[in-house]
């Protein structure tokens, strides 16, 4: 149904399977190395963190792989299939021929996409009996998401929560201690690892690798706990492809096709599962833009080498080939704490690296600038990750004004920011300082990097 809008799918249009994207990539996939010996990993590597119907899923050749009908029950129960709108109020504000589209995946009960994936692992983990899921989180997006979806399922859940957004957004810590999670701020006296980093500097920010390390760290040394990460790895964006499969039926729905697909990066997810299923029709010779928008603060894709890395700064986890700024980088501390990881998935770099994607990285400022733009023209508050696909949604949407073209634009509305409150205060109170990470930096990180 399309009131001119939003396009809304019915329930029993709600995709029954996963698209997997590597049966599709123009090149292999470089393997995961194992983080000591180099080697390429196995399935037996990776048990002691995965359930195992992930390892399969992560390891998968097959282009779809089945939801299971309990689970499909699942994300019914959370609100998919999600609505599309196009942004007509936002259309009139910039004056452009183009059309606006976006994706709302705001709506779900923790306000962003990333339950997608967490009812997914937890069901999974579930079905073999894990009693307690340990993971990371940076802004606390995914936290939230998994610690509720641990609750679903009736299974413990622990989150180290990146230090400075655990200083940042207290709301979001309590949102998991509600759905029943611990809660550590990262680096944590925990785990030997978070030890060894606070007894170095007892006022270390924290990272997403060091989290991740902490994390990895619990579920190693206790064969009744699993690992769960929310990004980067393939089964992760394999259960994203729900997004972007249903969009595809959308724009179908109302005779469109997307001229570009939009979306901000930390580690890849959001973007992915929102525009990996149109990936065949690009390799196929349809002429549609993927474009990934990400902090200049943290320039993986736009400018970081393309390198085998440590997946945590602990290099507990897999070593993976990806673009990297180095596993020991620590990011400043802007407030898109979703887009602080050292790296991204493998499988979207090994796309940008064969120019089936592009990237773009934005100052947090002007990614502000453009989340008050659209929620007031929009009614909706984004969150400051999203704030970088907006950014960019908008600058594409001026070139059209400057050319007439009447382009269609997507983009995936990946989160509220209604936690994210206290950077928009920092901004509309001209407090936010913009960071552009110095290439000597950048340089300095990757003196580290693996010898493989």
């Amino acid at each position: 149904m399309y009131d001119g809008v939003k396009v809304v799918l019915n329930l029993d249009e709600l995709p029954t399977q996963w698209y997997n994207v590597l049966a599709d990539l123009p090149a292999p996939l470089p393997p995961p190395l194992h983080p000591v010996t180099k080697e390429p990993c196995g399935p037996p590597d990776l048990m002691p963190l995965f359930p195992v119907a992930l390892l399969q899923q992560e390891m998968s050749p097959e282009r779809y792989i089945p939801i299971p009908e309990e689970l499909q029950e699942a994300y019914r129960r959370l609100g998919r299939p999600s609505p599309l709108y196009r942004a007509k109020r936002l259309e009139e504000y910039l004056d452009t021929p183009a059309k606006i589209y976006y994706k709302r995946e705001d709506l779900s009960p923790t306000g962003s996409h990333k339950p997608n994936t967490a009812i997914a692992q937890a069901y999974f983990a579930m079905k073999e009996g894990v009693e307690q899921i340990t993971t990371e989180t940076g802004a606390g997006q995914w936290g939230s998401a998994l610690s509720l979806a641990c609750a679903l399922f009736d299974i413990k859940c622990r989150v180290y929560m990146v230090g400075v957004s655990y200083d940042q957004k207290p709301y979001r810590r309590v949102l998991m201690q509600t759905y029943g999670s611990e809660v550590f701020r990262s680096p944590s006296n925990n785990t030997e690892v978070g030890r060894s980093v606070l007894k170095e500097n007892p006022d270390h920010p924290g990272s997403l690798g060091l989290a991740i390390s902490e994390a990895v760290e619990d579920a190693l040394n206790d064969d009744k706990i699993k690992y769960s990460l929310g990004s980067v790895l393939n089964h992760v964006l394999l259960h994203q492809t729900i997004v972007g499969q249903e969009v595809k039926k959308q724009f179908e729905e109302i005779g469109e096709y997307p001229d570009m697909m939009l979306g901000c990066v930390g580690g890849g997810s959001n973007f992915a599962g929102f525009f990996y299923p149109f990936v065949p029709d690009k390799l196929k010779g349809k002429d549609i833009r993927f474009i990934a928008v990400e902090p200049k603060a943290v320039p993986t894709l736009t400018r970081a080498p393309y390198a085998y890395d440590y997946g945590d700064t602990g290099k507990l986890a897999p070593i993976v080939k990806m673009y990297t700024l180095g596993h020991e980088f620590v990011p400043p501390p802007i407030h898109s704490g979703g887009l602080r990881y050292h790296g991204d998935a493998p499988s979207l770099c090994l796309l940008q690296k064969e120019g089936i994607l592009e990237s773009v990285a934005y100052h947090q400022i002007e990614t502000f600038e453009a989340g008050v733009i659209f929620a007031k023209t929009e009614g909706i508050v984004p969150a400051p990750e999203t704030n970088h696909a907006i950014v960019a949604v908008i600058k594409e949407a001026q070139k059209c004004k400057k050319t007439g073209e009447e382009k269609v634009i997507a983009f995936n509305y990946s989160g509220h920011g209604h936690f994210d409150l206290k950077g928009y205060e920092e901004y509309l109170a001209g407090n936010l300082v913009d960071y552009e990470m110095p290439q000597e930096q950048i340089d300095k990180s990757l003196e580290i990097l693996p010898k493989v």
